[in-house]
């Protein structure tokens, strides 16, 4: 049986576990003294996500955080690789870590001279503000004409499923130029739009057209039923037409 000592290989192979421990125990300090600074950033920039950079004589430290919790804290030394002290995947090889350990009482410096330039930022501001303006006249102006025109297309689209005898259509006109289309559904409207599919929904499901795109076709709504009436004339004719 060949043994190492056979190969010339009875060599002491010296184990990392010291190292490493010490690399971790640094690291693990690192993570809760830096996650003091990340949730305070996160308190003063409001957001879910957020970092800063801060520099120091050694090269420029970026901590990140996200929802308050430190996500990494990366040493970018004037000369040399970056350092991800911190981060969410392996930890730093112990040279690195000692490099950007030299510089971290000036990150802390850095950091605290970094608060002290906003203290009094907002010192004298006002917080006394104009009243803001109710729209609770626009938007009963602009409820009332949408009900005119929702009672209207009601009356238009029963009037069309009793005539057509089928459960969904839609009848459209073009008026100054617009393409309108009111759509039924068993009888009752699904909607009244203005301008083909990329356009706008007087009627829908969904939300209200602004005051102002109501005021711009009330007008014109009535040239659509207008059209509407012309439509339905036109039928009457046709089958008066008709012999008996």
């Amino acid at each position: 049986m060949t043994t190492h000592a056979d190969l010339g290989l009875d060599l002491d192979v010296r184990d990392t576990d010291a190292v490493a421990d010490r690399r971790d125990e640094l690291v693990a300090a690192v993570r809760d003294h830096a996650g003091t600074i990340a949730y305070q950033l996160a308190r003063l920039q409001g957001g879910d996500y957020g970092r800063q950079e801060l520099s120091t004589p050694g090269g420029t430290w970026t901590v990140k955080h996200e929802a308050g919790e430190l996500e990494f804290l990366l040493f970018s030394p004037k000369s040399g690789s970056d350092v991800y002290v911190i981060s969410t995947k392996q930890p730093p090889e112990p040279a690195d870590l000692a490099t950007a350990l030299d510089d971290y009482a000036n990150f802390v410096a850095a950091w605290n001279e970094w608060v002290d330039s906003l203290s009094g930022v907002l010192d004298g501001v006002s917080a006394e503000f104009p009243e803001p303006a109710s729209t609770d006249g626009i938007v009963a102006e602009r409820d009332r004409v949408l009900d005119r025109v929702r009672d209207t297309c009601s009356v238009m689209a029963g009037e069309i499923y009793r005539y057509e005898g089928d459960d969904y259509g839609t009848f459209t006109a073009r008026v100054d130029g617009d393409r309108w289309e009111l759509k039924w559904d068993e009888g009752t409207v699904s909607y009244l739009r203005v301008g083909g599919s990329g356009g706008l929904y007087l009627l829908s499901q969904y939300e209200a057209p602004s005051a102002a795109d109501v005021r711009e076709y009330a007008d014109s709504f009535r040239g659509f039923v207008d059209a509407y009436n012309e439509f339905v004339a036109e039928l009457e004719s046709d089958l008066a037409s008709v012999e008996r």
